[in-house]
């Protein structure tokens, strides 16, 4: 199986403030749509949350310490390892953070989907560090700047070396 990272940073690494994403980019959506549709997603209590609801065409795993927490149309798990478990058999697996599940898989993952936004934000919470000692870039493509979608920004995939 597969361990994916995706995730949206700023040119800090910053991915968002107050359990919020501090940009709104809606290309961004569609390209999480387009890749992580039909493979299950593993989050954080608090990033579930900040969405609201499970997204569909995807099994929605949140991983909590919480015994009695149980949101209608989720897995519920208490730790990375029994989340990953869980996707035994699967081709590819999605790490949509927050912060603390993005640091603690990234000695795990094999596969980083990166947006890039070419702009720095007041924010609270970061992506874990990756350098091209460890990781090559093997794909990337600028996304178009429009009304909708007012900061630049560019998508990034990369592959642990």
């Amino acid at each position: 199986m597969k361990i994916s990272m995706i995730a949206a940073h700023d040119l800090n690494r910053g991915i968002g403030k107050d359990n919020e994403m501090p940009w709104h980019l809606p290309a961004d959506f569609r390209y999480l749509k387009k890749v992580t549709t039909g493979h299950p997603l593993i989050m954080g209590r608090s990033t579930f949350a900040s969405i609201g609801k499970p997204l569909p065409e995807r099994r929605n795993i949140v991983i909590t310490s919480r015994t009695d927490y149980a949101p209608d149309g989720v897995e519920v798990v208490h730790s990375l390892d029994e989340a990953i478990e869980r996707c035994a058999g699967v081709s590819e697996v999605f790490i949509f953070g927050g912060s603390s599940v993005y640091e603690q898989a990234m000695e795990r993952a094999d596969k980083l989907y990166i947006t890039e936004i070419e702009e720095r934000f007041d924010v609270d919470r970061y992506f874990p560090a990756y350098t091209d000692e460890d990781w090559q870039l093997v794909w990337e493509e600028a996304g178009q700047v429009d009304e909708r979608n007012r900061y630049a920004h560019t998508f990034k995939q990369y592959e642990r070396k």
